[in-house]
């Protein structure tokens, strides 16, 4: 599959999807289930919001190991990760200008 196999893309689409299950749990399925009595809405969109965290913040650690980041820099994108819609900040301000491979460095 070669569209996943730039890190880049990975660190992109992940994060784009883990923003927008992130924000469709906030503000949609707990709203359901607290005023509206609808638990399935949790039900179905935390495990799926749940799997794309995990993925982001293996990616992310991908994204240190191979383009060499500081501290700081997994820092930042691992609590844009907590922050309700810090993964698309992460992607406009800092995964966007990386290279496509690592080694373009």
């Amino acid at each position: 599959m070669t569209f996943f196999s730039s890190l880049k893309t990975r660190l992109q689409v992940i994060g784009i999807a883990e923003g927008v299950s992130y924000l469709l749990l906030l503000f949609i399925a707990v709203p359901l289930k607290r005023l509206g009595g609808y638990p399935e809405a949790v039900q179905i969109i935390g495990p799926i919001h749940g799997l794309l965290f995990i993925l982001y913040v293996l990616v992310v650690i991908q994204g240190k190991i191979e383009y060499g980041w500081s501290l700081s820099k997994l820092a930042m994108a691992l609590v844009a990760s907590i922050l309700p819609g810090g993964t698309f900040y992460a992607d406009y301000t800092f995964f966007r200008h990386l290279p496509k491979k690592p080694d373009q460095l």
